[in-house]
């Protein structure tokens, strides 16, 4: 096989037909690991044929869920895609047409002339928020690495926020993969409350407990302004109407939650 997509879900029904069309065509296989939906997601998974490959796990995290799902996957190549993202058309074309050759390299800027074989790809991602594409405020380009040879990559175990380890140089796609992450409001702040929960995790493993009145207060509302204003301001956000003031805002907020979360766990376990 030349093309596995690797996909995790949860409760997708209302994303995951838009995802698996996207890529049906493009892939001889499409593993997906889904951990305990109750909604229609696997059901509407299976209409697309024998290419789908479903396995139940149960929840081990963000990190270790991708992992053992591109661990499931046969092709040289591996997509690992969320249950909300969308190849374009373009991309897809790019896509069909790298798998197809034998040897890519790049060509490192500082060292003109010199090819390096090339086995994982990052592709500029397209954030919907609320119905409209975010183009500014640190959303675009929001580069992400999803394409790589079997075994060239691998995710990093952290409770949210999952990154990937690569060895060797990282090529990049030139068209956009398609986010639908948060068609309303009522879901995005919902999902922030999940992550800053998670994000708190991260932090107190850091030893970051704002247990001092400057800490907290820098943690809590310092730190979150700075936030809102870097993104709203100076990198653009504000150039994306409403919906880019309410994004913005509503991330501003995570954050303070997020450190008031973990000073919260630290004084339970003081």
């Amino acid at each position: 096989m030349n093309l596995s997509v690797a996909i995790i879900t949860y409760n997708e029904e209302t994303n995951i037909a838009r995802t698996l069309r996207s890529v049906i065509d493009v892939a001889d296989e499409i593993v997906i690991v889904d951990s305990g939906s109750t909604d229609l997601t696997m059901e509407i998974a299976q209409e697309f044929g024998p290419k789908i490959k479903i396995f139940a796990e149960a929840w081990k995290g963000f990190a270790a869920q991708k992992n053992s799902a591109i661990e499931k996957c046969g092709g040289q190549w591996v997509l690992s895609l969320d249950a909300d993202e969308e190849l374009s058309d373009g991309l897809r074309s790019e896509i069909a047409q790298l798998i197809l050759q034998e040897h890519v390299t790049v060509v490192p800027d500082d060292t003109p002339g010199i090819g390096e074989p090339c086995t994982v790809f990052s592709m500029a991602r397209r954030n919907m928020f609320l119905g409209r594409w975010m183009r500014h405020g640190g959303f675009w380009p929001d580069r992400k690495i999803r394409l790589f040879q079997r075994g060239a990559a691998q995710f990093e175990e952290r409770p949210v926020h999952e990154s990937i380890h690569v060895s060797g140089p990282v090529g990049e796609l030139q068209s956009p993969l398609h986010q639908h992450s948060y068609p309303t409001l009522v879901g995005y702040i919902e999902h922030m409350n999940r992550y800053s929960s998670l994000g708190a995790e991260t932090a107190l493993a850091r030893g970051v407990t704002s247990r001092n009145w400057f800490a907290f207060i820098f943690n809590v509302i310092v730190r979150p302004k700075f936030t809102f204003l870097y993104n709203y301001v100076l990198r653009g956000g504000f150039l994306d109407g409403r919906e880019g003031l309410l994004q913005h805002l509503y991330h501003a907020v995570y954050v303070s939650w997020k450190y008031s979360k973990a000073w919260e766990m630290g004084r339970g376990r003081k």
